[in-house]
């Protein structure tokens, strides 16, 4: 669980210099699949369940457009070519952005909410926002599942452009 901590000063560039965090506590254990050891967090516990408080709610929406300004500082300060994995494969920049526009798509179908394709981003953003700020989604996916899947697949690959491209915001 080290190792979470030597990310603080990433997560410190997304959130803000009162980013402070604390011991880790785990709060439950999910079975994986081949998604979640791939990385990615695809095992969803009780604790996604839980209702959030109006307040808890917009404090993760909040992070979540964090997450979001952040990924379009990297993209529009990177080159449009990033540099090849050791076996020559990778996406450059802009797939790497048309990925995950149509990853935020996808979550926010999970929530009951349609964007139709080619939506202007910020409009399709807008309408995730709006989505997870409502009290209850219709959708399959709880919105602590969703705003935590979203956030962390935005900031994966923004630290993946910045890595492939030598760059940091610090």
């Amino acid at each position: 669980m080290a190792c979470l901590h030597d990310y603080a000063d990433r997560y410190r560039a997304v959130v803000g210099e009162a980013f402070a965090p604390g011991r880790i506590e785990i709060v439950g254990q999910s079975p994986g699949d081949r998604t979640t050891d791939f990385g990615a967090p695809n095992a969803r516990g009780r604790w996604d369940l839980e209702p959030l408080s109006a307040s808890e709610r917009e404090r993760l929406v909040g992070v979540l457009e964090l997450t979001w300004r952040y990924f379009d500082q990297v993209q529009a300060g990177a080159p449009a070519a990033l540099r090849k994995g050791p076996r020559g494969g990778g996406r450059d920049r802009d797939a790497v952005a048309a990925h995950v526009r149509e990853a935020e798509r996808a979550y926010a179908a999970k929530l009951g909410a349609r964007v139709a394709p080619r939506t202007p981003w910020a409009e399709q953003r807008r309408t995730l926002s709006n989505a997870l700020r409502s009290e209850s989604p219709p959708g399959p996916w709880p919105s602590r599942y969703v705003i935590r899947r979203c956030a962390w697949h935005v900031l994966d690959h923004a630290w993946e452009i910045e890595d492939k491209s030598d760059l940091k915001q610090t």
